[in-house]
């Protein structure tokens, strides 16, 4: 088991802990809202893990090393940026879907891209932010995100 899931399994235990000595009411509910909301994305995320498992599973290695490699250039960093853009994946299971590309060939600037597109453009989200901002704004703050994605991945594919 690796130290940091141990740490932070203790500190959450810890933090519980404490919670329930100083108002178990609150506790109880806390932990009904929390299992409640676990159980209501849990096939959310199995469905998102199988796909996950059936991609890595069919498309080899050195398909992925050629699509989003380094060799791949900035094509292979625009398509990956787009999928992240488009897919509505949460975020705590894209990093061990980029740890998934890395092993098989993608690029640190391409997996960085990825995982940047996804957190910060909202196409799934884009017709409730047209509702509320507006369209020029909407589309002007994902068009810009989308942009601001590709540096951040730049930047980090150059330091890493």
């Amino acid at each position: 088991m690796n130290s940091t899931f141990i740490l932070i399994n203790i500190f959450a235990l810890g933090c519980l802990t404490f919670a329930f000595i100083k108002d178990k009411t609150k506790t109880k509910q806390s932990l009904i809202v929390a299992i409640k909301s676990f159980i209501h994305i849990l096939p959310t995320v199995l469905i998102i893990v199988i796909l996950i498992g059936l991609l890595l599973g069919f498309v080899p290695s050195g398909e992925i090393s050629k699509i989003v490699g380094k060799q791949s250039g900035f094509g292979g960093l625009l398509l990956i940026a787009l999928a992240g853009a488009i897919l509505h994946i949460p975020a705590l299971l894209s990093f061990p879907l980029a740890a998934s590309f890395l092993k098989s060939g993608a690029s640190v600037t391409a997996v960085a891209a990825f995982i940047t597109t996804l957190t910060m453009i909202g196409t799934v989200t884009l017709p409730l932010e047209i509702k509320e901002l507006g369209k020029k704004m909407a589309l002007l703050r994902n068009g810009i995100s989308f942009i601001i994605a590709i540096v951040i991945a730049i930047v980090i594919g150059t330091i890493l």
